[in-house]
């Protein structure tokens, strides 16, 4: 409930606008006034309902927020920073040995999947499936400006108010892994 509340304020808009339309059929059909005083409360509660989802930040929201992050950073060739995310170091020292490779003109996300939480961690985590898009150019000069397109899934964890990525694979966006896709122990496909 908390995530529809937070996550789709035009459902609970509509939600409010019929049960105010109820309480309107009511009064119509009956003639009480305090049936038309009900109407006014959801009424009241729509634009209640758009302020706290603008101001309520869901860990989905931090994750995607996360994610469009480390796109950019990895775009701009930022290395530092777009290893900043990885809380595990010997993730970070893969991810930075395998972006070190490269030179990106364009990074961005296709698509957000799936956010799956498991249910029962602790600290939480979350399964994170995206496809990218990327223009990339190997800085050994074999190929240059490339458009890559790639599925990744991410193992992902929350730890002092903050989530970050402890496990990473790559893949193409169909079928099998390919001599760029990485394995780990954490993560299945």
């Amino acid at each position: 409930m908390a995530d529809l509340i937070a996550e789709r304020p035009m459902v609970v808009s509509i939600l409010l606008f019929a049960i105010t339309t109820s309480f309107i059929y009511g009064w119509l059909q009956t003639g009480k006034r305090q049936a038309a005083w009900a109407a006014l409360i959801p009424l009241v509660l729509v634009p209640v309902a758009h302020w706290v989802a603008a101001e309520w930040e869901t860990d989905r929201e931090k994750i995607e927020s996360l994610l469009y992050e480390l796109a950019d950073a990895v775009e701009g060739n930022e290395i530092e920073r777009a290893v900043r995310v990885i809380g595990d170091p010997e993730m970070q020292s893969r991810a930075r040995s395998e972006l070190q490779r490269y030179r990106f003109q364009m990074a961005s996300i296709n698509k957000i999947r799936n956010i799956q939480f498991i249910e029962g961690s602790y600290p939480p985590e979350a399964d994170v499936e995206l496809s990218v898009k990327v223009d990339v150019s190997d800085n050994g000069g074999r190929f240059q400006n490339v458009r890559v397109l790639r599925l990744l899934v991410l193992r992902m964890v929350l730890e002092n108010e903050r989530w970050s990525i402890i496990d990473y694979r790559h893949f193409p966006i169909t079928g099998q892994p390919d001599a760029a896709s990485q394995f780990s122990n954490q993560l299945s496909r």
